[in-house]
């Protein structure tokens, strides 16, 4: 049956469907043709149509018009649009997670620095980005249940070098956990934020499995995911998980950004949870996203001492190179998110060495008239006035951003649709 404004009528084709009507003008004017244009599309069997009770008129359902009109966009000048959208353009997914705009970053209509800087914990804002709603009370996620005998910290760690950076552990544990849930194909939404609580719980605990395997079951221990961290690494300062926690929230959520993006790619397949997470980790892992953050803390390294940082930053920049970690496309007045991080980061005494040199690279780039730093940076300058091992700020970024990708996920599968851009073919060079 189809469905429209003040009752039902039957459709002339054989299945039943249930849609929006549009009159002829409407369709027309959707697809950009004349009248005789849609009619030939009806006669074709690429439009349907059902006759109008009392009339000489027919509808039109919406659906097959707007899949016609994205099949001739995707052939005709639109692809020129669409291609040029997925390179930091405009947003190409509906999406109530987060929003940036002229006033900031936030999630689910709250501003993120807000929510950072008030202390809201991690978990809360994580509830927040899945549900719709902050908790009135502060929320705890209860320590997850152990992993099959056979997944042990140490047999991990037996597999790995013992240089494996700590995402790059991360990435390979997701997927042995989910070999041991039998239960995760096509799992309710109820059921999916339980293992999401699960699954972030153990990325938390986990950081440390290839270089101290033995602090692996004491942080899953700790009442929360930033506390875990500040275990795992075995952190001194004493508002180490304060801090943690404030970075986590600040990375939660950035809208449609490449391993978001990832993620939803994959959930719209109908991929598990698991699977949904492991690509967006895959993402997250290149040296363009998440791995910015390493190339910020090599350029400390090579800066080593305050008063090196003018040499090396006018070197860089008459060569031509990039200073890592300045700038960011979305905010043409700075990061919101990075001030709160730098402000934590000097608020722990005594100030690190590399903060000193980090501060000197930040006066130097200011007075020369760059961008302010980004996230990147303040999460660098925070991991290392935490005295935090070296890709911690990488894992920061991660573990905050598995809030995000959940909630993508959900919202992917609440909209059903396999997302499948086309391609614009063109001849490749002779080589």
């Amino acid at each position: 049956m189809v469905r429209r404004a003040g009752g039902r009528s039957q459709s002339r084709f054989d299945h039943p469907v249930e849609e929006e009507l549009l009159r002829a003008e409407e369709a027309a004017a959707l697809l950009g043709v004349k009248r005789a244009t849609l009619y030939t599309y009806v006669s074709r069997g690429l439009v349907r149509c059902v006759p109008e009770k009392g009339t000489k008129e027919n509808r039109y359902l919406r659906a097959d018009v707007e899949r016609l009109k994205t099949r001739h966009d995707a052939r005709a000048g639109h692809a020129a649009v669409a291609s040029g959208a997925l390179r930091w353009g405009e947003p190409v997914i509906d999406s109530s997670v987060s929003r940036i705009s002229e006033e900031g970053l936030s999630y689910r209509g709250h501003d993120a620095v807000e929510l950072a800087t008030q202390g809201h914990r991690f978990e809360d804002v994580a509830e927040l980005l899945w549900t719709g709603h902050l908790p009135l009370e502060s929320t705890t996620w209860p320590a997850p249940e152990a992993p099959p005998s056979s997944l042990t910290p140490t047999a991990l760690a037996s597999l790995l070098p013992r240089d494996t950076p700590p995402l790059s552990a991360l990435a390979a544990l997701v997927p042995l956990l989910a070999a041991s849930d039998a239960g995760r194909f096509a799992a309710p939404v109820e059921q999916d934020m339980l293992r999401a609580r699960r699954i972030i719980r153990h990325l938390g605990a986990w950081v440390c499995v290839a270089q101290a395997p033995g602090r692996v079951s004491r942080a899953l221990k700790e009442p929360t995911v930033a506390a875990s961290l500040a275990t795992a690494w075995d952190a001194k300062p004493k508002r180490t998980a304060e801090l943690i926690n404030l970075a986590l929230v600040l990375c939660a959520d950035h809208e449609l950004n490449t391993s978001t993006f990832a993620a939803r790619v994959t959930a719209s397949s109908g991929a598990d949870l698991y699977a949904c997470i492991s690509a967006a980790l895959a993402a997250i892992s290149g040296h363009r996203h998440g791995g910015a953050c390493d190339r910020v803390e090599a350029l400390i390294a090579e800066v080593g001492r305050p008063e090196r940082a003018a040499q090396v930053v006018h070197g860089r920049l008459r060569r031509g190179e990039a200073v890592t970690g300045f700038g960011h496309r979305l905010y043409l007045k700075g990061d919101p998110r990075t001030p709160p991080l730098v402000a934590a980061a000097l608020s722990v005494k005594p100030e690190a060495p590399k903060v000193r040199v980090a501060r000197a690279v930040m006066d130097i780039m200011r007075d020369a008239g760059h961008p302010p730093p980004s996230l990147d940076w303040g999460l660098v300058v925070l991991a290392d006035a935490l005295g935090l091992p070296s890709g911690a700020a990488t894992v920061l970024f991660s573990l905050g951003r598995t809030a995000g990708w959940v909630a993508h996920v959900l919202e992917q599968r609440e909209q059903g649709h396999l997302l499948r851009p086309r391609a614009r073919y063109v001849e490749a060079p002779a080589r």
